[in-house]
């Protein structure tokens, strides 16, 4: 099998630790005060990657997560990939220069998708991940959703697969908001969908994640890795489990 990666997550909003459920901010479980103690549990555990979400920013807009990360990167030697409210190339520059691995970039991707396209070349396809966060319309059709989830996007699922596949990007995070915080398992029929679309794309599942077998489901069907929140911090799974089917053959 090809290589696979997990990314424990930690979503901050107002400092804290939290989970949203379906993308509500009206739904937030609290888990901790300390994002930075929580990221170096991620890293004691064996975990190489994390996955950083500004929940403010990606609401109202302006990152504001640059010394966390920092102190993360420092404390930890995590890769960090990481983003909320990306909105420029500066935007860019300032989270790479602050530590992350890869900015992740999801509103703007959608809304702007030509300018992000600029990116990936300014600043390589290994630097930047591109999340379309999807839910399934009332006729069945794959919608973006942005600004935090609160709105949906004119353009839908397939044609921003095709627009960044021609544009270069490597690394695609796709999330099903209708599973995202439930813990009722991630939509294998999407990522199946998305690794056959797109098979130049390395695809990170996200939403639903239970235990192990869902990260071996996601692997067979050619994703490149899943990102793990509520689970873990519920104690369905642990960092030190989900980090060995890393290497699983």
């Amino acid at each position: 099998m090809s290589e696979f990666t997990v990314y424990p997550a930690i979503d901050v909003l107002d400092g804290r630790v939290v989970r949203l459920h379906k993308g509500d901010y009206e739904k937030e479980t609290r888990y901790s005060d300390d994002p930075v103690a929580v990221a170096d549990g991620y890293a004691r555990a064996g975990a190489r990657w994390m996955h950083l979400v500004d929940l403010d920013a990606a609401r109202a807009g302006g990152y504001t997560l640059a010394e966390r990360l920092e102190q993360i990167v420092e404390r930890t030697g995590l890769q960090v990939q990481t983003g909320g409210g990306v909105r420029t190339a500066d935007d860019v520059q300032r989270l790479l220069d602050a530590g992350a691995s890869r900015v992740v970039v999801g509103s703007m991707a959608v809304r702007e998708s030509e300018e992000v396209a600029t990116w990936l070349e300014r600043f390589g396809p290994d630097r930047i991940t591109v999340a379309l966060d999807t839910r399934a319309s009332e006729d069945g059709a794959w919608v973006l959703p942005i600004s935090g989830w609160t709105s949906v996007a004119e353009k839908d699922l397939p044609t921003m697969l095709h627009t960044y596949s021609e544009a270069g990007l490597r690394h695609l995070l796709c999330t099903d908001i209708g599973r995202d915080g439930t813990l009722s398992g991630p939509n294998i029929n999407l990522y199946t969908f998305l690794t056959h679309a797109v098979p130049d794309l390395q695809i990170q599942a996200s939403g639903g994640m239970r235990h192990v077998h869902d990260l071996r489901s996601c692997r067979k069907v050619g994703c490149a890795g899943a990102v793990l929140g509520k689970a873990l911090f519920e104690g369905r799974l642990t960092v030190t489990d989900a980090v060995a089917e890393e290497e699983v053959a």
